[in-house]
């Protein structure tokens, strides 16, 4: 996809750089367009380095290929992060004096404004009528965050994280097909403990769930993603947890979801008795005996519970299988589980776990199966692709 990003010059301009970086390495085709007071943050080598196109910021090269005209007509979609109150007055206004004001007037794409100022600039009245302006012209508006500002300051007026401005961007070209629907996503990997200083976990990252959760808020969809040991931030409700007992009491609160997704690496089996205090390794000699008993199927007992039209989605990861044996093992796991679709995968030598890219089997109660091999995000959208048919 061929993107856009236009930088404005104010202090959240660095947070451009990352904005850049993810967007490339996601695949799309990046054309930086900052104005000459971007440039007093952030210099053009650096966003050429991670753009790996060239940047220039002048209105007035290349005059006989109109480059204005020609990057607005190439666009898929713009991103202006950070937007000043200066570039939203003057876009409100219909000024064009620099590059980038003169392509976001020609564009026909999709823009995404995301403002970033001091709460005071945010808040007054000129900024709000400014504001609205844009939205009845058909201009999306991400509003800042909450939180530190230049400064001592903090309140209303933070550029939202790279993460929360890609997920915005991309919902405006992805059919909302989950408007309305509400999905709850369990992510990452549960820690059960031995005592104060140690536990027993694995190595699920929670990757695979977070895009999930990012391509569900896309499609439209109320997300809660309930997150076991890592954090994450975007257009979803983020529930840290640690353990299955955290993670149930979480998932209790969501069991209503249109769409429940365990995508979490929960452990079978918690220590009995942890202790209270670190064991000692004078006290436990060569070995260290500890008991531990199995913990609850969850995703059996949702799916056994459900209401009708819930879809549940389960995942399994299975070591040293070929296709035809992962398909077998799978296909069991779903009808012992009772849920309407399984996401199966071959874990082996690493080859998923903390990795950008997976290959899974998607299989579903109604005898459909699909494969998919590519970044976790596609496989995010065949997921929830594989979903949709199953929704009441």
């Amino acid at each position: 996809m061929r993107i856009l990003v236009g930088i404005t010059g104010g202090i959240a301009a660095f947070k451009a750089v990352a904005l850049v970086r993810q967007l490339t390495e996601k695949g799309h085709d990046v054309k930086v367009i900052p104005t000459q007071n971007a440039l007093r943050f952030v210099g053009a080598t650096t966003l050429e380095a991670l753009s790996k196109n060239s940047v220039d910021a002048d209105l007035y090269t290349d005059v006989a290929e109109v480059k204005h005209i020609e990057l607005a007509k190439s666009a898929d979609l713009v991103i202006v992060a950070p937007a000043t109150a200066s570039f939203i007055a003057r876009t409100a206004a219909g000024i064009a004096d620099d590059l980038l004001s003169n392509v976001v007037l020609a564009c026909t794409a999709p823009i995404l404004i995301a403002p970033a100022m001091h709460s005071e600039m945010w808040q007054n009245a000129a900024t709000i009528a400014n504001i609205e302006t844009l939205k009845s012209r058909g201009l999306n508006i991400l509003e800042p965050s909450v939180g530190r500002l230049t400064g001592a300051d903090s309140g209303q007026g933070r550029l939202p994280e790279p993460d929360e401005i890609i997920d915005s961007a991309l919902s405006l070209l992805v059919e909302q097909d989950l408007a309305g629907r509400s999905v709850v996503v369990a992510a990452g990997g549960t820690r059960e403990v031995i005592d104060p200083v140690r536990y027993i976990g694995n190595a699920s990252s929670g990757k695979q769930g977070l895009e999930i959760a990012k391509d569900a808020a896309r499609r439209g969809a109320k997300v809660t993603l309930i997150g076991a040991n890592f954090s994450a931030h975007g257009s979803f409700e983020f529930v840290p947890v640690v353990s299955v007992a955290d993670l149930e009491v979480a998932l209790a609160k969501h069991l209503s979801a249109d769409i429940i997704v365990m995508a979490a690496a929960i452990s079978d089996y918690r220590v009995e008795n942890p202790s209270a205090f670190k064991i000692a390794k004078v006290d436990s000699g060569d070995r260290l005996q500890l008991n531990l008993i199995q913990n609850e199927d969850i995703l059996a007992r949702i799916s056994a519970t459900k209401p009708p039209g819930q879809v549940v989605i389960g995942f399994a990861a299975q070591t040293q299988l070929d296709r035809a044996k992962l398909k077998l093992e799978a296909a069991e796991k779903l009808a012992r589980k009772g849920c309407d679709i399984i996401v199966a995968n071959d874990v082996s030598n690493g080859k998923v776990f903390d990795q950008i890219d997976s290959d899974v089997l998607i299989l579903s109660s109604d005898g459909s199966c699909t494969e998919k091999a590519g970044s976790k995000s596609a496989i995010a959208t065949a997921v929830l692709d594989a979903a949709i048919p199953h929704l009441k």
